[in-house]
């Protein structure tokens, strides 16, 4: 009964821990922290003064930046506020209302909406498709992405399949980056639908963990390549790069893509935050400055992640499987009983994301995926938290047997 009694110490220990979200550490975000004193001046690389209305788009200094590391032209992209999740919220309700390069519709006009959703996955993207009553179908990732072989049977398939969810670069929360035959089957396969999209959420694209970073194959020049120049919208942020709550967005997609979106953002907006957009731009300068800080970051959380990898490796041996990945912000735990285990937790004071948000509607049926986001701790209390889960996976285990 060795699990019972190291469960009775662990939750007389009073302990209030937290790995719920994936949030930046305060020392993460001080590595940003000059950016208060930016910009040093009002004026964007043309002359205008930032202060005033206007440039929807946002400034082109800063989709110069930013588009080559999205994969997307300068061009094509369109910078928003501090959340992407904004702009595919935004995105989905567009569609809704205003009808797609391609479609014959606007989607409020279809009797059903459908999206496919890789799981384990992102449950912000799922409550987007709850709130906004589009149906979502569950398709299992494997090592290099989604089944495709799924994904192309329901997309070629069934019309009311409309889009698509992807986090392909050290997806949320496993970690997995998609293969290039994956992105490649993404961009070439039919679809019954003419406005079937991608919504291609490449939130991880500077967040290496090692000096090794994941490649990732441009999916917008795929669908170009294949006849579907219409079928990706790409987003990303630097939410997790500079200041998690003053940040900037990118929209990127094709030409009619972008214009469409840009269309139906003048009727929201006169301009965005510029000031914001110059500040970027002056402490991160160009691409070499966005890796240099992305690598102080890595020196920052990279020890977390060998921290949990180490301990789950001592303390659940085969009882359990979790992920090791090269980038990004989670772990993915597999375990028997996932959600008895995050209830056990809860009750010793160590909080975890609700077993079951990596799937659609909180439901996972498996009842296995527990998402570790080990980013915001200080290694002590990660130590302390992770240890405190590998308690309660060892305590489940004994008591079913």
């Amino acid at each position: 009964m060795t699990a019972s009694r190291d469960y009775a110490a662990l939750a007389q220990r009073g302990l209030s821990l937290d790995l719920t979200r994936g949030k930046p550490s305060p020392r993460q975000l001080d590595l940003s922290n000059d950016m208060i004193k930016l910009p040093t001046s009002y004026r964007t690389a043309d002359g205008t003064d930032a202060r005033n209305y206007g440039d929807v788009q946002g400034l082109p200094e800063l989709r110069e930046l930013f588009g080559p590391l999205l994969q997307v032209p300068p061009a094509q992209v369109v910078v928003g506020g501090n959340a992407s999740l904004a702009l595919m919220h935004d995105t989905v309700v567009h569609a809704l209302l205003s009808r797609l390069p391609g479609a014959g519709r606007r989607w409020v006009e279809e009797p059903e909406i459908t999206f496919l959703c890789p799981v384990p996955g992102y449950d912000r993207h799922f409550t987007i498709c709850e709130r906004l009553g589009i149906t979502m179908v569950a398709v299992p990732m494997g090592p290099d992405g989604p089944d495709m072989d799924v994904v192309e049977r329901l997309v070629a398939s069934d019309p009311k399949v409309k889009g698509m969810w992807c986090v392909p670069k050290y997806s949320n929360p496993s970690g997995i980056v998609y293969s290039d035959e994956t992105v490649r089957r993404l961009a070439a396969m039919p679809a019954a639908a003419p406005d079937f999209r991608i919504f291609w959420d490449n939130a991880y694209a500077v967040h290496h963990l090692t000096d090794s970073p994941a490649e990732l194959a441009d999916l917008l020049a795929l669908c170009a390549e294949h006849g579907n120049p219409d079928r990706a919208f790409v987003y990303g942020s630097t939410s997790k790069v500079t200041l998690a709550g003053a940040g900037v967005s990118f929209f990127g997609s094709s030409p009619a893509n972008t214009e469409w979106f840009l269309a139906n953002t003048r009727k929201q907006s006169i301009g965005p935050d510029k000031l914001n957009q110059l500040r970027h731009v002056e402490f991160l300068r160009d691409a070499d400055g966005v890796a240099a800080h992305m690598r102080r970051h890595a020196e920052l959380i990279a020890p977390k992640f060998e921290l949990v990898d180490r301990v789950l490796t001592k303390e659940l041996g085969d009882l359990a499987s979790w992920t090791s990945p090269r980038g990004g912000y989670f772990i993915s735990l597999e375990v028997p009983h996932a959600a008895e285990v995050v209830a056990r937790a809860k009750a010793a004071g160590i909080a975890l994301t609700p077993a079951g948000a990596t799937h659609p509607y909180g439901k996972d049926p498996d009842d296995r995926v527990i998402r570790i986001a080990p980013t915001y701790p200080e290694l002590d209390e990660l130590e302390q938290a992770i240890l405190g889960l590998t308690v309660c996976v060892r305590l489940v285990a004994e008591e079913r047997g």
